[in-house]
Protein backbone atom coordinates (compact mmCIF):
# COMPACT_ATOMS: atom_id res chain seq x y z
CA UNK A 1 0.00 0.00 0.00
CA UNK A 2 1.27 3.46 -0.93
CA UNK A 3 2.10 5.88 1.89
CA UNK A 4 -0.72 8.15 3.01
CA UNK A 5 -0.85 11.85 2.18
CA UNK A 6 1.12 14.00 4.62
CA UNK A 7 -0.97 17.17 5.16
CA UNK A 8 2.02 19.01 6.63
CA UNK A 9 4.13 18.46 3.51
CA UNK A 10 5.88 21.51 2.08
CA UNK A 11 4.19 20.65 -1.19
CA UNK A 12 0.98 22.22 0.14
CA UNK A 13 2.61 25.35 1.55
CA UNK A 14 0.64 27.73 -0.67
CA UNK A 15 -2.59 26.20 0.59
CA UNK A 16 -1.55 26.30 4.25
CA UNK A 17 -1.30 30.09 4.15
CA UNK A 18 -4.78 30.58 2.69
CA UNK A 19 -7.10 32.41 5.09
CA UNK A 20 -9.43 29.91 6.72
CA UNK A 21 -7.69 26.90 5.14
CA UNK A 22 -4.47 26.15 6.99
CA UNK A 23 -3.27 22.79 8.18
CA UNK A 24 -6.75 21.87 9.42
CA UNK A 25 -8.15 22.15 5.91
CA UNK A 26 -5.26 20.14 4.53
CA UNK A 27 -5.91 17.37 7.06
CA UNK A 28 -9.57 17.30 6.04
CA UNK A 29 -8.54 16.68 2.44
CA UNK A 30 -6.02 14.00 3.41
CA UNK A 31 -8.71 12.18 5.40
CA UNK A 32 -11.37 12.46 2.70
CA UNK A 33 -12.65 9.91 0.20
CA UNK A 34 -14.20 11.29 -3.00
CA UNK A 35 -15.86 9.30 -5.75
CA UNK A 36 -15.77 10.72 -9.28
CA UNK A 37 -18.27 9.45 -11.86
CA UNK A 38 -16.78 9.85 -15.31
CA UNK A 39 -13.13 10.06 -16.33
CA UNK A 40 -13.89 11.98 -19.52
CA UNK A 41 -13.82 15.70 -20.24
CA UNK A 42 -14.94 16.92 -16.83
CA UNK A 43 -13.23 14.12 -14.95
CA UNK A 44 -9.95 14.93 -16.72
CA UNK A 45 -10.03 18.34 -15.05
CA UNK A 46 -11.42 17.21 -11.69
CA UNK A 47 -9.21 14.18 -11.07
CA UNK A 48 -5.76 15.84 -11.40
CA UNK A 49 -6.96 18.85 -9.40
CA UNK A 50 -8.05 16.68 -6.48
CA UNK A 51 -4.89 14.60 -6.65
CA UNK A 52 -2.65 17.67 -6.64
CA UNK A 53 -4.49 19.46 -3.83
CA UNK A 54 -3.81 16.63 -1.38
CA UNK A 55 -6.88 14.37 -1.36
CA UNK A 56 -6.41 11.10 0.50
CA UNK A 57 -8.59 8.60 -1.38
CA UNK A 58 -10.15 8.81 -4.83
CA UNK A 59 -12.59 6.35 -6.41
CA UNK A 60 -13.04 6.47 -10.19
CA UNK A 61 -16.12 5.10 -11.95
CA UNK A 62 -16.17 4.81 -15.75
CA UNK A 63 -16.73 1.74 -17.97
CA UNK A 64 -15.32 3.30 -21.16
CA UNK A 65 -12.03 3.09 -22.98
CA UNK A 66 -10.09 6.01 -24.43
CA UNK A 67 -10.99 6.94 -28.01
CA UNK A 68 -8.95 9.18 -30.28
CA UNK A 69 -11.82 11.70 -30.45
CA UNK A 70 -11.65 12.08 -26.64
CA UNK A 71 -8.12 13.46 -26.58
CA UNK A 72 -8.67 17.21 -27.22
CA UNK A 73 -10.83 17.62 -24.12
CA UNK A 74 -10.05 14.56 -21.98
CA UNK A 75 -6.55 15.64 -21.10
CA UNK A 76 -5.89 13.02 -18.44
CA UNK A 77 -5.39 10.66 -21.39
CA UNK A 78 -2.76 10.75 -24.13
CA UNK A 79 -2.32 9.25 -27.56
CA UNK A 80 -0.62 6.20 -26.05
CA UNK A 81 -3.73 5.58 -23.89
CA UNK A 82 -6.12 5.02 -26.80
CA UNK A 83 -7.90 1.72 -26.17
CA UNK A 84 -7.12 1.65 -22.44
CA UNK A 85 -9.73 1.84 -19.73
CA UNK A 86 -10.23 5.46 -18.76
CA UNK A 87 -10.07 4.60 -15.05
CA UNK A 88 -6.59 3.14 -15.59
CA UNK A 89 -5.33 6.05 -17.66
CA UNK A 90 -6.80 8.62 -15.26
CA UNK A 91 -5.35 6.78 -12.26
CA UNK A 92 -1.91 6.94 -13.87
CA UNK A 93 -2.31 10.67 -14.46
CA UNK A 94 -3.28 11.17 -10.82
CA UNK A 95 -0.32 9.08 -9.63
CA UNK A 96 2.12 11.29 -11.51
CA UNK A 97 0.88 14.22 -9.45
CA UNK A 98 0.42 12.44 -6.13
CA UNK A 99 2.00 8.96 -5.86
CA UNK A 100 0.65 8.55 -2.32
CA UNK A 101 -2.98 9.08 -3.35
CA UNK A 102 -5.11 5.98 -2.84
CA UNK A 103 -6.99 5.34 -6.10
CA UNK A 104 -9.82 2.81 -6.35
CA UNK A 105 -10.84 1.89 -9.89
CA UNK A 106 -14.37 0.86 -10.87
CA UNK A 107 -14.59 0.16 -14.62
CA UNK A 108 -18.39 -0.06 -14.42
CA UNK A 109 -21.41 2.04 -15.29
CA UNK A 110 -22.73 3.96 -12.28
CA UNK A 111 -26.40 3.03 -11.82
CA UNK A 112 -29.23 2.80 -9.34
CA UNK A 113 -28.32 -0.85 -8.76
CA UNK A 114 -24.71 -0.28 -7.69
CA UNK A 115 -24.88 3.32 -6.38
CA UNK A 116 -25.14 2.48 -2.69
CA UNK A 117 -22.31 -0.04 -2.82
CA UNK A 118 -20.02 2.29 -4.75
CA UNK A 119 -20.68 5.15 -2.32
CA UNK A 120 -19.95 3.09 0.78
CA UNK A 121 -17.44 5.02 2.87
CA UNK A 122 -17.39 7.99 0.48
CA UNK A 123 -17.53 11.55 1.86
CA UNK A 124 -18.52 13.31 -1.36
CA UNK A 125 -19.50 12.31 -4.89
CA UNK A 126 -18.75 14.23 -8.09
CA UNK A 127 -20.74 13.52 -11.23
CA UNK A 128 -18.89 14.49 -14.38
CA UNK A 129 -20.55 11.89 -16.57
CA UNK A 130 -22.74 12.57 -19.59
CA UNK A 131 -25.45 10.18 -18.36
CA UNK A 132 -28.72 11.50 -16.99
CA UNK A 133 -29.34 8.07 -15.44
CA UNK A 134 -26.08 8.32 -13.51
CA UNK A 135 -26.88 11.89 -12.41
CA UNK A 136 -30.22 10.95 -10.88
CA UNK A 137 -28.86 7.71 -9.40
CA UNK A 138 -26.01 9.66 -7.78
CA UNK A 139 -28.35 12.33 -6.49
CA UNK A 140 -30.79 9.89 -4.92
CA UNK A 141 -28.10 7.69 -3.39
CA UNK A 142 -26.22 10.72 -2.04
CA UNK A 143 -29.46 12.07 -0.56
CA UNK A 144 -30.14 8.75 1.16
CA UNK A 145 -26.60 8.65 2.57
CA UNK A 146 -26.56 12.32 3.59
CA UNK A 147 -23.49 13.22 1.52
CA UNK A 148 -23.09 16.08 -0.97
CA UNK A 149 -23.08 15.73 -4.76
CA UNK A 150 -21.13 18.12 -6.97
CA UNK A 151 -22.39 17.97 -10.54
CA UNK A 152 -21.45 19.57 -13.81
CA UNK A 153 -22.13 19.48 -17.52
CA UNK A 154 -20.32 20.81 -20.58
CA UNK A 155 -21.63 20.80 -24.13
CA UNK A 156 -21.18 23.15 -27.05
CA UNK A 157 -19.79 26.42 -25.74
CA UNK A 158 -21.46 26.30 -22.33
CA UNK A 159 -21.16 24.70 -18.93
CA UNK A 160 -23.20 24.40 -15.76
CA UNK A 161 -22.04 23.49 -12.24
CA UNK A 162 -23.97 23.03 -9.02
CA UNK A 163 -24.07 21.31 -5.64
CA UNK A 164 -26.84 19.05 -4.35
CA UNK A 165 -27.00 18.17 -0.65
CA UNK A 166 -30.33 16.92 0.58
CA UNK A 167 -29.15 16.99 4.19
CA UNK A 168 -28.87 20.76 3.78
CA UNK A 169 -32.26 21.16 2.15
CA UNK A 170 -31.53 21.08 -1.58
CA UNK A 171 -30.82 18.41 -4.16
CA UNK A 172 -30.82 17.92 -7.93
CA UNK A 173 -34.52 17.06 -8.04
CA UNK A 174 -35.31 20.50 -6.64
CA UNK A 175 -33.84 21.87 -9.87
CA UNK A 176 -35.07 19.15 -12.25
CA UNK A 177 -37.73 17.06 -10.44
CA UNK A 178 -38.48 14.73 -13.33
CA UNK A 179 -35.80 12.65 -15.01
CA UNK A 180 -35.86 13.18 -18.79
CA UNK A 181 -36.25 10.14 -21.02
CA UNK A 182 -32.85 10.64 -22.68
CA UNK A 183 -29.50 12.33 -22.15
CA UNK A 184 -30.31 15.22 -24.48
CA UNK A 185 -27.60 17.18 -26.27
CA UNK A 186 -24.33 15.27 -26.37
CA UNK A 187 -20.76 16.17 -27.26
CA UNK A 188 -20.93 13.70 -30.13
CA UNK A 189 -23.99 15.42 -31.62
CA UNK A 190 -23.49 19.06 -30.63
CA UNK A 191 -19.73 19.20 -30.10
CA UNK A 192 -17.88 20.81 -27.21
CA UNK A 193 -15.12 23.39 -26.94
CA UNK A 194 -12.40 21.54 -24.96
CA UNK A 195 -11.69 24.53 -22.71
CA UNK A 196 -15.29 24.52 -21.48
CA UNK A 197 -14.58 21.15 -19.87
CA UNK A 198 -11.53 22.62 -18.15
CA UNK A 199 -13.48 25.57 -16.75
CA UNK A 200 -16.35 23.41 -15.52
CA UNK A 201 -14.04 20.78 -14.07
CA UNK A 202 -12.02 23.40 -12.18
CA UNK A 203 -15.22 24.84 -10.71
CA UNK A 204 -16.38 21.36 -9.68
CA UNK A 205 -13.06 20.57 -8.00
CA UNK A 206 -13.20 23.90 -6.16
CA UNK A 207 -16.70 23.11 -4.87
CA UNK A 208 -15.48 19.73 -3.64
CA UNK A 209 -12.55 21.31 -1.78
CA UNK A 210 -14.86 23.90 -0.20
CA UNK A 211 -17.27 21.24 0.98
CA UNK A 212 -14.53 19.01 2.39
CA UNK A 213 -12.69 21.78 4.21
CA UNK A 214 -15.65 23.94 5.22
CA UNK A 215 -14.36 27.11 3.59
CA UNK A 216 -16.47 29.48 1.52
CA UNK A 217 -20.05 29.21 0.34
CA UNK A 218 -20.96 26.15 -1.75
CA UNK A 219 -23.23 26.35 -4.80
CA UNK A 220 -26.30 25.18 -2.91
CA UNK A 221 -29.50 26.45 -4.53
CA UNK A 222 -27.47 28.12 -7.26
CA UNK A 223 -26.30 26.94 -10.68
CA UNK A 224 -23.16 28.56 -12.06
CA UNK A 225 -23.47 28.99 -15.84
CA UNK A 226 -20.50 29.72 -18.11
CA UNK A 227 -20.67 30.86 -21.74
CA UNK A 228 -17.33 30.57 -23.50
CA UNK A 229 -18.46 32.59 -26.53
CA UNK A 230 -19.03 35.71 -24.45
CA UNK A 231 -16.76 34.93 -21.49
CA UNK A 232 -19.70 35.62 -19.20
CA UNK A 233 -20.78 33.75 -16.10
CA UNK A 234 -24.14 34.00 -14.39
CA UNK A 235 -26.20 32.30 -11.70
CA UNK A 236 -29.57 30.59 -11.81
CA UNK A 237 -31.07 30.38 -8.28
CA UNK A 238 -33.55 27.71 -7.26
CA UNK A 239 -35.15 26.42 -4.07
CA UNK A 240 -37.01 23.42 -2.71
CA UNK A 241 -40.76 23.35 -3.22
CA UNK A 242 -42.27 23.25 0.31
CA UNK A 243 -44.91 20.82 -1.00
CA UNK A 244 -42.32 18.35 -2.21
CA UNK A 245 -42.64 14.97 -0.50
CA UNK A 246 -40.54 11.85 -0.13
CA UNK A 247 -42.25 10.24 -3.12
CA UNK A 248 -40.64 12.81 -5.41
CA UNK A 249 -37.25 11.26 -4.67
CA UNK A 250 -38.47 7.70 -4.61
CA UNK A 251 -40.31 7.81 -7.94
CA UNK A 252 -38.95 10.58 -10.15
CA UNK A 253 -40.80 9.32 -13.24
CA UNK A 254 -41.68 11.66 -16.10
CA UNK A 255 -45.33 10.89 -16.76
CA UNK A 256 -45.13 12.29 -20.26
CA UNK A 257 -42.17 10.07 -21.11
CA UNK A 258 -43.70 6.97 -19.55
CA UNK A 259 -47.07 7.41 -21.19
CA UNK A 260 -48.89 7.72 -17.87
CA UNK A 261 -51.68 10.28 -17.87
CA UNK A 262 -51.75 13.16 -15.43
CA UNK A 263 -54.70 13.08 -13.05
CA UNK A 264 -57.32 15.80 -13.19
CA UNK A 265 -57.29 18.24 -10.30
CA UNK A 266 -60.80 17.10 -9.28
CA UNK A 267 -62.92 14.07 -10.18
CA UNK A 268 -64.97 14.90 -13.23
CA UNK A 269 -63.04 18.06 -14.06
CA UNK A 270 -61.95 18.84 -17.59
CA UNK A 271 -58.39 17.88 -18.53
CA UNK A 272 -55.86 20.70 -18.18
CA UNK A 273 -53.78 21.95 -21.10
CA UNK A 274 -51.41 19.34 -22.52
CA UNK A 275 -48.15 19.36 -20.62
CA UNK A 276 -46.29 17.97 -23.62
CA UNK A 277 -46.97 18.54 -27.31
CA UNK A 278 -45.80 16.33 -30.13
CA UNK A 279 -44.69 18.26 -33.21
CA UNK A 280 -47.91 17.48 -35.17
CA UNK A 281 -50.04 18.47 -32.16
CA UNK A 282 -48.20 21.77 -31.85
CA UNK A 283 -48.62 22.44 -35.58
CA UNK A 284 -52.39 22.08 -35.15
CA UNK A 285 -52.39 24.33 -32.07
CA UNK A 286 -50.38 27.02 -33.87
CA UNK A 287 -52.93 27.03 -36.70
CA UNK A 288 -55.83 27.37 -34.24
CA UNK A 289 -57.78 30.42 -33.18
CA UNK A 290 -55.72 30.94 -30.01
CA UNK A 291 -52.19 29.75 -30.75
CA UNK A 292 -49.77 29.49 -27.82
CA UNK A 293 -46.67 31.64 -27.63
CA UNK A 294 -43.36 29.93 -28.41
CA UNK A 295 -40.33 30.11 -26.10
CA UNK A 296 -36.97 28.98 -27.52
CA UNK A 297 -34.49 28.14 -24.74
CA UNK A 298 -31.56 27.35 -27.05
CA UNK A 299 -28.41 29.39 -27.56
CA UNK A 300 -27.84 32.09 -30.23
CA UNK A 301 -25.84 29.84 -32.51
CA UNK A 302 -28.57 27.19 -32.46
CA UNK A 303 -31.30 29.69 -33.34
CA UNK A 304 -29.16 30.85 -36.27
CA UNK A 305 -29.46 27.36 -37.75
CA UNK A 306 -33.24 27.03 -37.49
CA UNK A 307 -36.10 28.30 -35.37
CA UNK A 308 -39.88 28.36 -35.29
CA UNK A 309 -41.33 31.65 -36.56
CA UNK A 310 -42.51 34.10 -33.93
CA UNK A 311 -40.50 32.58 -31.11
CA UNK A 312 -39.29 34.47 -28.08
CA UNK A 313 -35.78 33.27 -27.28
CA UNK A 314 -34.34 33.17 -23.79
CA UNK A 315 -31.39 30.73 -23.43
CA UNK A 316 -32.02 28.19 -20.69
CA UNK A 317 -29.18 29.51 -18.55
CA UNK A 318 -30.77 33.00 -18.57
CA UNK A 319 -34.32 31.88 -17.84
CA UNK A 320 -34.16 32.52 -14.11
CA UNK A 321 -32.90 36.08 -14.55
CA UNK A 322 -35.24 36.96 -17.43
CA UNK A 323 -38.45 35.22 -16.40
CA UNK A 324 -40.03 38.63 -15.82
CA UNK A 325 -40.12 39.10 -19.60
CA UNK A 326 -42.81 36.42 -19.87
CA UNK A 327 -46.54 36.50 -19.09
CA UNK A 328 -47.28 33.73 -16.53
CA UNK A 329 -50.98 33.69 -17.44
CA UNK A 330 -50.49 33.16 -21.19
CA UNK A 331 -50.21 29.75 -22.88
CA UNK A 332 -46.60 29.13 -23.87
CA UNK A 333 -44.83 26.16 -25.43
CA UNK A 334 -41.12 25.82 -24.68
CA UNK A 335 -38.81 24.15 -27.18
CA UNK A 336 -35.11 23.37 -27.60
CA UNK A 337 -33.02 21.05 -29.76
CA UNK A 338 -34.21 17.62 -28.63
CA UNK A 339 -36.73 18.36 -25.87
CA UNK A 340 -34.49 17.88 -22.84
CA UNK A 341 -33.71 21.49 -21.91
CA UNK A 342 -37.32 22.40 -22.63
CA UNK A 343 -38.52 19.70 -20.21
CA UNK A 344 -36.30 21.20 -17.51
CA UNK A 345 -37.48 24.70 -18.42
CA UNK A 346 -41.10 23.56 -18.18
CA UNK A 347 -40.58 22.36 -14.61
CA UNK A 348 -39.00 25.70 -13.72
CA UNK A 349 -41.87 27.64 -15.32
CA UNK A 350 -44.47 25.54 -13.52
CA UNK A 351 -42.75 26.13 -10.21
CA UNK A 352 -42.72 29.85 -11.03
CA UNK A 353 -46.50 30.02 -11.53
CA UNK A 354 -46.81 29.50 -15.29
CA UNK A 355 -49.94 27.34 -15.21
CA UNK A 356 -50.36 27.39 -19.01
CA UNK A 357 -46.85 26.24 -19.93
CA UNK A 358 -46.09 23.18 -22.06
CA UNK A 359 -43.09 21.91 -23.98
CA UNK A 360 -42.36 20.36 -27.37
CA UNK A 361 -41.31 16.72 -27.11
CA UNK A 362 -38.46 15.95 -29.48
CA UNK A 363 -37.62 19.63 -29.86
CA UNK A 364 -36.96 21.33 -33.16
CA UNK A 365 -35.43 18.12 -34.48
CA UNK A 366 -38.79 16.39 -34.01
CA UNK A 367 -40.50 19.32 -35.74
CA UNK A 368 -38.16 19.07 -38.71
CA UNK A 369 -38.64 15.31 -38.94
CA UNK A 370 -42.44 15.26 -38.84
CA UNK A 371 -43.76 18.72 -39.75
CA UNK A 372 -41.17 20.60 -41.84
CA UNK A 373 -38.77 18.18 -43.59
CA UNK A 374 -37.24 21.10 -45.49
CA UNK A 375 -36.05 22.82 -42.32
CA UNK A 376 -32.30 23.11 -41.88
CA UNK A 377 -31.09 20.70 -39.20
CA UNK A 378 -28.03 20.52 -36.97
Amino acid sequence: MAPSVDPSSRRFARQHVLAGFGLAGQRSLADAHVLVIGAGGLGSAVIPALAAVGLGTLSLVDPDTVDETNLPRQTSHGVADVGRLKVDSAADAAARLAPELQVIRHPVLFSTENATALLDGVDLVIDGSDSIDARYAANDAAAALGIPLVWGSAVGYGAQVGVAWDAHGIDYRDLFPEQPSDDGDSCELTGVLPMVCGVAGALMAAEAVKLLTGIGEPLLGRVAVYDALTGRTREVPYARDPARGAMDVAVGVDSAASGASEPDSEPGSKPSRPRTYSAPELAVALDGANPPALLDVREDWEAAIAELPGSTRIPFGELGARIGELDPSAPVVVYCHLGVRSAHALVFLEQSGFSQASHLAGGIEGWAASVDPGMKRY
